[in-house]
């Protein structure tokens, strides 16, 4: 027995040693494919310091896990930590890796082919960053262990490569949301494995390949935001486990399929967006499971099936935007689930029955119909009703106030109907109402005092259907209160009475517009105390007394206040008629009960001399006063501004060889100095060349005006407007003229600067073409700007940042105005780092003063505890570069909303629309393949949180990357 145990022992013990090397070894290898794969990435937040090549064991790094028992690498998740850069070759080193999550980053490039060689891998998720290029054949024909790949939201191109049928263990494949064209391949149906499918919101083409039955554990299919063609395949009913069927926004014709009626286990079905015509057959109530139902926006006709009460699963059903006639079928009112209803916008007909607010539903749009009758009583007592849409029918009657009473309503639209009385005072109990609607309706009587107590409304539209009166109101981020009419020939109908007091209480208001009523009285004095208020319309009313005074409205624009004959104040150029008080006579000879006669002629003639004698002392006053103020102002203009070229004072201790001043004489006088040489001389004084008729535009600094120095050169001047904030003439210059070594092919060369202590200049090369606003909307510009140029100036913007950044230099003001265009289309930005020339800088000076165009500036501006840094520049930037491509401006103000510009181009490029989102005026003439990742690259640069934005290098990589493709050929990654 020993011995036979010996005989075990000594092999085992022989072969210890190369075991232990064999293992070291595989450890080795990880180390090194983990540090390999981490010097080809940036990682701008140091997540990955734990990682260091020192060690021997990386299993307790960020994001690695290990093989309890051989400790090799198995896991790799790396999500939302803000890498960027390649995916390197390192990893083809971790032999044993089974999983690999890189989501929701910033990786570019494109896919390694030789990642799928991998032999233990099996779950792949890229998903959310920027890999580009197409997706290459080499890693599909490699990919047979391969059980789950995510690619989606991406800018992938090209077509999907017919070797996907090679990775037959394929379970999941997710490569949504990029931009990959042509057919689907017919090898994708020898995928038997496969689950879930999801190619929604590319650019996909061609019709949907007969045999899909041959999937036959297929769970969900999602092609939505394609370009699919003709009919539904006769056999994809045959897929029996399907459960979730999403084909939207296609172009799919024809009818539907009776094998579909076979899909008892289908829960979740839209083919919204088509161009499906016909009946809803029948059988559909056979698809007994269905949960969520949408087939908006086809050609769907006739009437709406009966047998729809066979769907007992059903909590959304949305057959809005089709041709359905006659009445609402009953059959919905056994519907017991259903929560969401839309039926909007068809052709149905008849009174609005009482039951469909019975059923405890949360959602209702019928608008757009042929209803009519009032509107029922009964809608206050659905306690869950959140959303309701009775817009565009043909209901009357007066308001039901118990509709306003629901404390869960969110929005209420009952415009475009046929309504009247006035607003109900119960709307003081819709705490949770954001939006209510009642334009074009014939809403009479004042508007209610309880509406200051609707505390998270954020719109209200109340017209009337003659007399039209529109009242908008927000709390919250974007508030606005706007009460218009128009006059219709013998209209009765309008608001009237004052504005109620109450309205104070919407302490978020912004812009409150009360033009075009009957509204009268004084406006109450409490609207000063709103914090926010920025525009406020109250013209071509009734209204009479001074305004009130402070804060707003001691700058509010007389247009705001035109056409109310009885107001007065400075800003209608209206005197108040001030109601003096009764003088106090005190007579010897009267009583105090007779207090109330009239006084004496001769006291009367006295009252009179003493006030013309005060007067004329007060006049004599104000005379001396004015001629100290004339002669005081003279001579400072004598002393502080004396003309440029004449006395000009220079300083030896600040000057060198690359800097030339002028003359001086006296050590008070300015003083102009012009960088790396040249004719100091400007030929006239100071102040000759700063009048309007040399003036070249206005921001956030100064005025620019455009002059000529003596050796006829032009140049533009910029007169700094903020002197009170300007350094010490020290920092000042020291500043200045490190600014003036900045040079870029892309920037507006500063040459020089001229101080006094009152008045500073800095003095720009003169850029003739004008300011990229104008180029993009200006809508006289006979020629708007190609594509290509458009992309030249995109690149030539991230350029000058990038070199801005690298000289750490921050611009602060970045917008469409500062960018200029010389004569060969070139862009060259301007305005860069003068917030440095500011010594009392804070955010809030840079939100009010430099950052002076709304939608450029970053978030953490409004945030004293966040650094700001160069991805602020960023953020406008990205901004900058979604109106380059939209030609819109970056926030719009509508009637009654605020629009911003990135929110947007999100959605859209949410819902696959992004060429819809590119300026008109290039008429199609751009390359799609192009037009997407830039956009994306907007939107990242746009991000909420600064470390998530790609720094200015990167994003000058990228431009170049898809601007020339060819240029950066697949790299070997290291």
């Amino acid at each position: 027995m020993g011995r036979r145990f010996l005989g075990l022992l000594v092999p085992l013990l022989l072969l210890w040693p190369l075991q232990a090397e064999s293992s070291s070894a595989a450890l080795n290898d990880d180390v090194l494919g983990l540090i390999v794969f981490k010097a080809g990435i940036i990682d701008p937040l140091f997540q990955l310091a734990s990682w260091n090549e020192d060690e021997d064991d990386p299993c307790g790094w960020t994001g690695v896990r290990c093989s309890p028992v051989s400790r090799r690498v198995t896991e790799l998740s790396l999500v939302g930590l803000s890498l960027s850069g390649r995916i390197g070759r390192g990893l083809l080193r971790l032999a044993a890796l089974q999983r690999l999550d890189l989501s929701h980053n910033n990786f570019s490039g494109s896919l390694h082919p030789s990642l799928s060689q991998l032999e233990e891998l099996r779950f792949v998720d890229l998903s959310h960053n920027i890999l580009s290029r197409t997706i290459p054949d080499e890693f599909f024909l490699q990919c047979r262990s391969l059980r789950s790949l995510s690619m989606a939201n991406n800018v992938l191109s090209g077509e999907i490569p017919r070797s996907i049928g090679s990775c037959s263990s394929l379970v999941a494949l997710n490569l949504s949301s990029n931009r990959l064209v042509g057919a689907l391949p017919r090898s994708m149906l020898s995928l038997a494995s496969l689950r879930s499918l999801d190619l929604s919101n590319n650019a996909l083409v061609g019709d949907m390949p007969m045999g899909v039955s041959r999937l036959y554990n297929l769970r969900s299919i999602r092609l939505s935001g394609n370009r699919l063609s003709g009919g539904l395949p006769d056999d994809l009913g045959r897929s029996l486990l399907l459960r979730h069927l999403d084909l939207s926004a296609n172009l799919l014709t024809g009818e539907l399929p009776k094998s579909m009626r076979k899909l008892s286990l289908c829960r979740h079905l839209s083919l919204a967006s088509n161009l499906f015509t016909g009946e809803i057959p029948p059988w559909i109530g056979e698809m007994m499971s269905l949960e969520f139902l949408d087939l908006s926006s086809n050609g769907f006709s006739d009437r709406i099936p009966e047998t729809i009460a066979k769907l007992q699963m059903l909590t959304s059903l949305d057959l809005s935007r089709n041709t359905f006639t006659g009445g609402l079928p009953d059959s919905i009112n056994a519907l017991g689930n259903l929560k969401n209803l839309d039926l909007s916008d068809n052709s149905l007909i008849g009174n609005l029955p009482s039951w469909i607010f019975e059923l405890g539903l949360s959602y209702v749009d019928l608008s757009g119909n042929a209803f009519s009758g009032r509107v029922p009583a009964v809608l206050g007592s659905v306690p869950g009703l959140k959303f309701l849409n009775l817009s565009g029918n043909s209901l009357s009657g007066s308001l039901p106030a118990t509709v306003l009473a629901l404390d869960r309503m969110k929005i209420l639209d009952l415009s475009t109907n046929m309504i009247n009385g006035s607003i109900p005072p119960e709307i003081a109990r819709a705490v949770s109402l954001k939006e209510l609607r009642l334009e074009k309706n014939s809403l009479t009587g004042e508007i209610p005092k309880q509406i200051g107590n609707c505390s998270s409304l954020t719109t209200l539209c109340a017209f009337a259907s003659h007399f039209v009166v529109a009242v908008v109101i927000k709390f919250d981020k974007f508030f606005f209160l706007a009460i218009a009419c128009r006059y219709q020939v013998l209209s009765q109908n309008n608001l009237i009475g004052p504005v109620p007091s109450t309205i104070a209480n919407l302490t978020n208001l912004e812009v409150v517009d009360l033009s075009f009523n009957m509204l009268s009285g004084n406006l109450p004095k409490q609207l000063t105390d709103l914090p926010h208020l920025h525009s406020f319309n109250i013209s071509h009313n009734l209204f009479s007394g001074d305004l009130p005074a402070g804060n707003f409205f001691n700058t509010i624009p007389a247009p705001s206040l035109s056409d109310n004959p009885d107001l007065c104040g400075s800003a209608v150029n209206r005197s108040c008629h001030t109601v003096l008080p009764k003088p106090i006579v005190l007579n010897p000879n009267t009583s105090n009960s007779s207090s109330n006669t009239s006084l004496p002629s001769e006291n009367i003639h006295h009252k009179k001399i003493i006030l013309s004698i005060s007067a004329l002392i007060a006049i004599g006053a104000a005379t001396v006063i004015a001629l100290g103020v004339i002669t005081i102002t003279i001579l400072n203009m004598h002393v502080q501004d004396p003309p440029l070229g004449s006395h000009l004072d220079a300083d030896p201790a600040l000057s060198d060889e690359y800097y030339s001043n002028s003359p001086a004489s006296d050590a008070n006088s300015g003083k102009v100095v012009m960088f790396c040489g040249g004719d100091s001389g400007f030929g006239v004084g100071a102040h000759a060349i700063l009048n309007k008729d040399c003036e070249l535009g206005r921001g956030g600094f100064g005025t620019v005006y455009k002059t000529t120095l003596q050796d006829g050169r032009p140049v533009a001047i910029k007169r700094l407007t903020v002197s009170s904030l300007v350094k010490s003439q020290l920092e000042f210059e020291r500043d200045v003229k490190m600014l003036g070594k900045l040079k870029h092919s892309n920037l507006v060369a500063l040459e020089g600067y001229y101080w006094t202590q009152s008045l500073q200049l800095l003095i720009y090369e003169y850029v003739s073409g004008g300011n990229l606003y104008k180029f993009l909307h200006d809508c006289s510009t006979s020629n708007p700007i190609s594509w290509q140029e458009r992309f030249n100036i995109i690149l030539g913007i991230a350029r000058s940042l990038a070199y801005l950044h690298r000289m750490n230099v921050i611009h602060y003001n970045l917008k469409s105005s500062n960018i200029l265009i010389d004569g060969s289309g070139e862009a060259k930005v301007a305005d860069y780092g003068l917030a440095k020339l500011l010594s009392t800088l804070d955010r809030y000076v840079l939100s009010s003063k430099v950052q002076s165009a709304l939608g450029y500036m970053a978030p953490e501006f409004a945030c004293r505890t966040v650094k700001i840094t160069e991805k602020c520049d960023v953020y406008g930037f990205g901004v900058l570069l979604l109106e380059i491509i939209t030609g819109r401006q970056p926030v719009e103000y509508l009637e009654d909303d605020v629009v911003v510009l990135s929110d947007v181009v999100r959605v859209a490029l949410e819902a696959g629309r992004v060429d819809e989102l590119v300026d008109g005026r290039l008429s199609g003439k751009f390359p799609t393949e192009e037009v997407v990742p830039i956009v994306k690259l907007g939107l990242v640069c746009t991000l909420q949180v600064p470390s998530t934005r790609p720094s200015m290098s990167e994003v000058v990589h990228i431009l170049e990357m898809i601007r020339c493709p060819h240029e950066h050929p697949e790299e070997e990654l290291t």
